[in-house]
């Protein structure tokens, strides 16, 4: 069993970016900028804000915070995305969700300018997606991909299984996968012998953000696992969707919670930010 490194990998990644951030200012005077915006005080939502800012710094970008109170209105939440939408040294604007309930994230996102959607979550950029022929990728799944391929983990013609299906993880996870000729299932609370279909993965991507969820009777012996989950166990310790200990010796690979998908999904947002900052400058690799 090896552990698949998201810090390593993660580092990685963020390197690469700040070389090319370099040169982008070197070569061409332009800085990627990044907002992000959130409102109200979840703490986690903070924690979260607080490391993208860190990430910036660490790749040479330039990032502004937009913490807005907990009662701030759709429309003024709308306008500060229009006026983000509009100023040029912004290349991505990424608002942390959840918001408050009285606010509708759906069209919030609908309202940040597709270029600059850095989370892909604007309904042009899941289009491309799921076409094949996307500028940007939602963060997580992407993450998760490039950890496949820095372990050199092919997914061509492997047994893919997603658990959960979000528009955040689960469905563009899916798809990534597919793009790369996995043969995919995507598993959810209807799904029936749920274990029964988990054991035949060969790749098996537990997104479903509940504490240890998958077992070791629903992981294939020489399996691939990767834990997206971010929970708490009965004892408030930080864990994944799954059941680590148990499920690990069964395993080739595996990611460990902390430390394994949580780290790549900022990488891929630098990533995606770098991207927007070229695209928007009509600058090619």
């Amino acid at each position: 069993m090896q552990i698949i490194d998201g810090n390593k990998v993660s580092a990685q990644v963020k390197e690469e970016v700040r070389n090319q951030t370099l040169e982008l200012k070197e070569k061409h005077g332009i800085t990627p900028g990044l907002a992000v915006v959130i409102v109200g005080n979840d703490s986690a939502s903070r924690v979260y804000v607080n490391n993208k800012k860190k990430a910036c710094e660490a790749v040479g970008f330039n990032s502004e915070e937009y913490a807005l109170p907990e009662q701030t209105t759709q429309e003024e939440l709308l306008s500060l995305v229009k006026t983000l939408n509009e100023k040029s040294d912004i290349n991505g604007i990424l608002v942390q969700l959840p918001l408050p309930k009285h606010l509708d994230d759906k069209a919030v996102i609908e309202a940040i300018n597709p270029e600059k959607d850095v989370d892909a979550f604007h309904a042009v950029n899941v289009g491309k997606i799921m076409l094949g022929e996307y500028d940007f990728l939602p963060c997580t799944p992407a993450g998760v991909m490039e950890m496949l391929h820095s372990y050199d983990i092919p997914v061509s013609g492997k047994n893919c299984v997603v658990i959960g299906r979000s528009n955040i993880v689960g469905k563009p996870m899916a798809m990534l996968l597919l793009h790369e000729n996995g043969t995919v299932t995507i598993c959810h609370s209807r799904t029936k012998n749920l274990a029964e279909v988990c054991s035949q993965a060969d790749i098996l991507v537990a997104a479903v953000g509940k504490p240890k969820f998958v077992t070791a009777d629903m992981v294939k012996e020489g399996a691939v696992v990767i834990d997206v989950g971010m929970d708490r166990d009965e004892n408030g310790k930080l864990c994944g969707d799954v059941d680590f200990e148990n499920v690990k010796d069964k395993c080739s690979f595996i990611t460990p919670v902390p430390g394994g998908v949580g780290p790549m999904t900022i990488a891929t947002l630098m990533k995606n930010t770098l991207k927007a900052a070229k695209l928007q400058n009509n600058i090619s690799d």
